[in-house]
């Protein structure tokens, strides 16, 4: 049989490309880098994360905690190269980025059944079946392609990268170890702010000189992934319940949790690069470097990446789409990642995942098992391909609140998500022992 083309070396394309060279199907993955590049990557690595390194909590009474365990019962690739490339992060998955990025490559690169090549997609004339993952940031003709052949504007909102400091220019005197609420290790350093600390923070963050878009682009921004500008103009209270709330991080010298909190969290395992929680920014480089130089702890901070804004590029896929993520008029070609409607690190591996194993199955002449609603991937996949009341489709993350219905569970908040954990985890279950010709004899 042909290979399967897999466009975009990111972390959807990743994950499908290895599940299917996993079972047996030659994968030819297209990534434009480092021919050409982006204004958010640094270097021609696959899977090269450019905001966040945190793949967020592993705790299973979480929406991320949740899909983590469910990805796990489906022998997800990237998420095992995740934890070998782990730094301290309390509860959370948080990864080195370099490490990680490289160590996919080179599991990429060296796998047998899958062939990189460095080139750019232009058109929609590629081999199918095909899997189309080239992320927020597709190069413009392909971009092009993509809106004229949805015969609508696509859509399009701003993300934005936190700056990161050198974690031997961090003032120790000022800050202290905790991860809220004491869970976990006590991993993220906090800089402690006054009433009078935080609101001049405010001034100067909302006097900033900022990277103003494009005069054709309208400022569409995700909400949970906010520049600290735009937080900051919201209200005086929005960034303090926001990242930069103090409940669960008591100052151990005072016993009394600060009026604000900055969190540093470890970016690397040589724990030198640490990231601002919370700072994603618009800002200057210039106006980047006063503010943090202006914060307690950090007088005498080296920047060592500023923080940046770039569009992130997304179809509406129920209009565009039927399950799994399949083009309605163009037969055998997929869509996975960002670019489908999934917003976060390990929802794009998901959505990765699930459009390998639709790939696998058409292959086989097989239909996909539907995923069930209950797991956190089906309300993922029940997401991206309903359309929504409002008439606005917007990228979604995984939260409970997708899930559906919670009837009969009893108790608090924690205790109803358990149970809506629990439920979620024996469904998948159920469903991988259900459809073992596609989970057996996969070899990794």
């Amino acid at each position: 049989m042909k290979p399967v083309h897999v466009i975009g070396g990111g972390l959807s394309g990743c994950e499908a490309a290895l599940q299917l060279a996993d079972r047996g199907v030659d994968v030819c993955l297209r990534e434009m880098r480092p021919v050409e590049t982006t204004a958010a990557h640094r270097t021609g690595d696959l899977a090269e994360i450019v905001c966040s390194n945190s793949f967020k909590s592993v705790l299973l009474q979480t929406a991320s905690g949740l899909l983590k365990e469910e990805l796990n019962l489906l022998s997800c690739r990237l998420l095992d190269i995740a934890k070998e490339c782990a730094v301290p992060a309390g509860h959370a998955l948080a990864v080195d980025r370099e490490l990680f990025a490289g160590a996919v490559t080179g599991v990429v690169e060296n796998h047998p059944r899958i062939v990189v090549e460095r080139r750019r997609q232009d058109d929609l004339d590629i081999p199918r079946p095909a899997i189309i993952c080239t992320g927020p940031l597709t190069a413009k003709r392909l971009s092009a392609t993509l809106a004229a052949h949805c015969t609508q504007a696509h859509l399009y909102f701003y993300d934005a990268i936190a700056p990161s400091v050198d974690a031997a220019s961090v003032d120790t005197d000022v800050v202290y170890r905790g991860s809220r609420y004491g869970k976990g290790e006590a991993d993220y350093l906090n800089i402690p702010l006054s009433r009078d600390d935080y609101r001049g923070l405010l001034d100067r963050i909302r006097n900033a000189d900022t990277v103003s878009p494009h005069p054709f682009e309208e400022e569409r921004y995700f909400e949970s992934c906010l520049p600290i500008e735009v937080l900051a103009a919201r209200g005086e209270d929005t960034a303090r319940f926001g990242p930069l709330r103090p409940k669960g991080l008591p100052d151990p010298r005072t016993g009394s949790e600060p009026y604000a909190v900055i969190q540093l969290r470890q970016e690397s395992i040589s724990g030198d690069l640490l990231g601002l929680v919370g700072f994603q920014t618009r800002m200057t480089y210039k106006a980047q470097s006063e503010l943090i130089r202006s914060i307690p702890g950090l007088h005498d901070a080296k920047i060592l990446r500023f923080g940046s804004i770039h569009r992130n590029m997304f179809l509406n896929l129920p209009a565009i789409c039927r399950p799994y993520q399949q083009d309605n008029r163009l037969d055998g070609v997929y869509y996975a990642g960002q670019i489908c409607g999934v917003e976060g690190y390990v929802e794009c591996i998901a959505s990765g995942l699930v459009a390998a194993l639709a790939v696998f199955c058409r292959r086989s002449r097989r239909t996909i098992p539907d995923i069930p609603p209950v797991t956190m991937i089906g309300a993922l996949m029940n997401h991206i391909h309903t359309p929504p009341v409002s008439g606005t489709f917007q990228p979604m993350n995984a939260n409970m609140g997708i899930l559906p219905a919670r009837t009969g569970f009893k108790g608090g908040r924690r205790e109803r998500y358990q149970r809506a954990a629990e439920r979620s985890i024996a469904a998948m279950k159920n469903y991988r022992d259900n459809a073992l010709w596609l989970f057996e004899n996969v070899a990794s």
